[in-house]
């Protein structure tokens, strides 16, 4: 009542910002500016009632809406009939009749008001909206210091963590929310987007060894604001901060928690503040992936370690960069890079085995290096029990289920990863792959297409297109989507080799010759993996030598290798006895 009349009297709201956040703190802690400066025309009575409503101490503000309302009335009856020269008599009057129709509309918004809040009342729907689904929308940086970025993202994510280990709600992924950052959306646009019933959005700021955080609950579909606090403390008890922020919303939301999940959110725990700090940048440097992102990453992670060795998530970052620098990205050769994300990843369940990452993490280095199946399908199960909402669990369950032929499954969990993580092209692109291995080509270049919508300098989707159309027989189709891919990805070996096989797929085997030969001197300088150059004589019909170079990836354990029963370019290897004793070694399930 108090901010109506206020605006109805000055033409202004009485608090103003450029964000909700501040606005909020504006409300909560600032002196609105006094009605009769903004407006002189505003009697000394209004404005008296106005700031009266305005009060910060409830007990200060009127006690009743029956109190509010004779102290209107008493205005509207009192307010004199002022002395003003002629000229001026026509705007003076149009003023006193604005005041009193404000005054009169107030009066009816308070009757309407107080009818409204009595049946929502009675019918009940002014408890908590039934939430199920929330994001976290990335936390705006206070300091507005750009060097202090790595810590606003790492406390997101960090929060993010802490509310996906909650079985019964859906927690949206960093990746998908990191796109909101910086952005003026409106919250049910964003909710809307994300498919969530509700948001999450708070600020932060660190001052020395102090740690700031503003954080809200906003029932998206009505933006309505559930619950608001601000929490101050020392950077050396902000994992406790994290545990009792996540645990003020699930409170709020009345979510209900298992006795595992209660103990977790109850937990204390003490940080090294600089082992915490250097965490934060080894996470926000790794989340680039690209090679001298995931290097400075590993840097960050082994300073976190050096100054705190039992810090579990510093081992799970280290490892989970050394992982990315091999495989798919193929910046490192396995024996460079495969010892120590393992040895990481161990470490960090020896300190916590209640890490979901770590899990993943083990699950990957099982599965696509030393193809011990059944520990790595234990461990996927293992993450998705501890963390429901860890998109990269899903997805690499997706692969296990996929290499083994069982598409159906491995595309339920893909399109699990894909609903935690929307915007993400990866996770979007993910559903395509069991897809095209079961031969599905159309389904699957739909499936790319729709990544590109979300981004469309994604170079994996015109790669994966490009494969497709090969299959289809479309050659000169593939090599121009493949052909975007290189481009895009600036020259990836993993895309040249593709590129090569279309190639002499499509006959032109001297252009594929000729990729062959650079991929091979490239190799001298930096490593460039066995599996791509067997991919290329594949396409080029040498099955003796396709077999060679599959063997020379078989010695350094190619992650790609997993696909051997599914890849359709080696279609015609298969009743091939040398290749049938690859898959034995490589120990496919029956």
């Amino acid at each position: 009542m108090g901010a109506v009349l206020y605006e109805m009297g000055t033409g202004h709201r009485p608090f103003q910002a450029n964000s909700v956040l501040r606005l909020s703190d504006a409300i909560r802690c600032q002196p609105p500016v006094s009605p009769r400066t903004v407006n002189a025309a505003v009697s000394p009575e209004l404005e008296r009632i106005t700031l009266k409503c305005l009060e910060k101490e409830p007990e200060n503000r009127y006690q009743s809406a029956k109190e509010l309302a004779v102290d209107l009335r008493r205005l509207g009856s009192s307010v004199p009939a002022p002395v003003v020269r002629p000229e001026k008599r026509a705007g003076n009057w149009r003023r006193r009749a604005l005041l009193s129709v404000g005054i009169t509309i107030a009066l009816v918004l308070l009757v309407v008001g107080l009818k409204v809040d009595w049946r929502e009342r009675v019918r009940g729907n002014l408890g908590s909206p039934h939430i199920e689904s929330l994001a976290v929308l990335p936390l705006e940086n206070l300091s507005r210091d750009p060097d202090q970025e790595y810590f606003a993202d790492g406390m997101t994510e960090a929060l993010i963590t802490e509310l996906a280990q909650i079985e019964a709600l859906k927690v949206i992924s960093r990746t998908s929310i990191m796109q909101y950052k910086g952005a003026k959306a409106p919250l049910p646009r964003i909710a809307k987007e994300l498919k969530v019933d509700a948001v999450v959005e708070g600020s932060v700021q660190r001052s020395g060894d102090k740690i700031g955080i503003n954080v809200q609950l906003i029932y998206a579909p009505t933006d309505r604001h559930l619950w608001a606090k601000s929490y101050e403390r020392d950077l050396r008890d902000v994992l406790t901060l994290q545990h009792d922020v996540a645990t003020a919303i699930t409170r709020e939301i009345r979510v209900k928690l298992t006795p595992q999940e209660q103990l977790h959110l109850s937990r204390a725990h003490v940080v090294n503040q600089q082992a915490y700090d250097a965490y934060l940048k080894g996470s926000y440097y790794s989340n680039r992936l690209t090679e001298q992102g995931l290097k400075k990453g590993v840097e960050y992670f082994q300073h976190a370690i050096a100054l705190d060795p039992n810090y579990a998530l510093a081992h799970v970052g280290l490892a989970y960069s050394y992982l990315s620098l091999g495989g798919v990205l193929g910046f490192l050769s396995t024996g460079d890079f495969l010892p120590p994300a393992k040895a990481a990843a161990i470490r960090a369940l020896e300190i916590d085995d209640t890490l979901a990452e770590a899990h993943d993490s083990l699950a990957d280095i099982t599965l696509q290096y030393e193809w011990d199946w059944s520990s790595a399908e234990r461990e996927y199960k293992r993450a998705i029990a501890l963390n429901p909402n860890y998109a990269p669990a899903h997805q690499g369950y997706g692969t296990y289920l996929e290499v083994l032929g069982r598409f159906d499954e491995a595309i339920s969990e893909r399109k699990r990863a894909q609903e935690l993580d929307p915007l993400s092209p990866i996770r979007t692109a993910d559903i395509g792959y069991p897809l095209y291995y079961s031969g599905k080509y159309d389904l699957a270049i739909e499936q790319y297409g729709r990544a590109l919508e979300l981004d469309p300098n994604f170079f994996w989707s015109y790669l994966w297109i490009g494969q497709a159309y090969v299959e289809k027989g479309m050659h000169e189709e593939a090599i121009t989507e493949i052909k975007k891919a290189v481009a895009l990805s600036a020259g990836n070996t993993r895309v040249l080799a593709t590129l090569a096989y279309a190639y002499a797929i499509s006959g032109r085997r001297g252009e594929a010759l000729k990729v062959l030969n650079d991929l091979r001197a490239r190799s001298k300088q930096s490593y460039v993996s066995p599996y791509f150059i067997a991919l290329i004589y594949a396409g080029l019909g040498e099955n003796d030598r396709t077999l060679e170079w599959l063997e020379k990836a078989y010695q350094e354990r190619h992650p790609y290798l997993v696909h051997l029963k599914v890849e359709p370019v080696f279609r015609n290897l298969r009743a091939n006895p040398h290749f049938q004793d690859l898959l034995r070694r490589i120990g496919f399930p029956p």
